[in-house]
């Protein structure tokens, strides 16, 4: 593989753990004030299809970014109303977003637009495009100036995310949330609106994510577009455990796996021929699972994770 080839994969890695990121750190918001957080998928799905609507309607990516996060966080305010409010099943409220995210989509893009739950392809403005004109540098200074904005604001959300969790007081009042809550509770801390902060942190970075996927990667919404993204994001957080530069390198590992298997696809394999297309696609999945089976060791979450919270009277 030459040196160009080595740049195209290492812009497709990039690309492709944009929105792995995004979900990943969600989840870390959420997981790290004690509420698992299974409805990532479902978070990214309609953010993706409310940005690219958005997008199409006014004519403007920023729009479409509004209204990604606006509808993520909707979804993540309703997780939070089941989860922490009347304290139900946090794993069932979370698929429960995941399929109410897959049918809406469905359903309202085909009554809106007729194309089988497709929006219209987005051109120009209404995509997010490179940030800086770069196309007479280099490729390697293509690959890093050339991308778009919402790529330089999830890297960004990397260290954003790592100071305030590990530097400031809030930070350590949410950790402590999902550790033992009751002793933030005695210290006259609300566990309750400490992890409602969380969740909706957690709705707009799932927002970013999906308007992303629907307005940069893509130039519009498909159904189903998000692929599993979502609880690949969550492999990838235990695969973390649970810290956020961690998560940009299992964001990045996984990110290179699904842009080598789209490489992939149509190569004659010394020794194995051309590998089916099936075969291909489902590597990053594949690996997902040997990572974690055999690699991740042994990821313990914050000790309050799935539990509800009940003040003490």
């Amino acid at each position: 593989m030459d040196a160009m080839s080595l740049l195209a994969l290492g812009e497709s890695t990039l690309r492709l753990t944009i929105p792995l990121l995004c979900a990943c750190l969600a989840g870390l918001w959420s997981e790290r004030s004690g509420v698992i957080d299974i409805g990532l998928e479902g978070k990214l799905l309609i953010a993706a299809f409310a940005a690219a609507s958005a997008s199409y309607a006014t004519g403007s990516a920023y729009w479409g970014l509004l209204a990604g996060i606006g509808a993520s966080t909707l979804f993540a305010l309703v997780h939070g109303f089941a989860s922490i409010s009347q304290r139900g099943n946090q794993i069932v409220s979370g698929v429960a977003i995941n399929m109410l995210a897959a049918g809406l989509t469905a359903v309202i893009g085909n009554a809106w637009y007729g194309q089988g739950g497709r929006t219209p392809a987005l051109e120009g403005e209404q995509r997010f495009l490179a940030l800086f004109d770069v196309s007479d540098q280099s490729r390697l200074v293509q690959v890093l100036f050339g991308q778009s904005f919402l790529v330089y604001l999830a890297l960004l959300l990397v260290p954003l995310t790592w100071f305030v969790l590990a530097k400031t007081r809030f930070g350590l009042r949410l950790r402590a949330v999902g550790e033992k809550p009751a002793a933030v509770d005695t210290a006259g801390i609300s566990v309750t609106g400490l992890r409602y902060v969380a969740v909706i942190l957690a709705g707009v970075f799932c927002g970013i994510g999906g308007a992303f996927i629907g307005t940069a990667l893509s130039a519009g919404f498909l159904p189903g577009m998000t692929a599993g993204k979502g609880f690949i994001a969550l492999a990838a957080l235990i695969f973390a455990k649970w810290r956020a530069w961690p998560a940009l390198g299992a964001c990045a590992l996984f990110g290179f796996l699904e842009a080598l298997s789209i490489r992939l696809q149509g190569v004659d394999i010394p020794g194995l021929g051309e590998m089916p297309v099936q075969a291909i696609q489902a590597l990053p999945y594949a690996m997902t699972v040997i990572l974690l089976a055999g690699f991740v060791g042994r990821a313990i979450p914050p000790r309050a994770a799935g539990e509800p919270y009940v003040k003490e009277r």
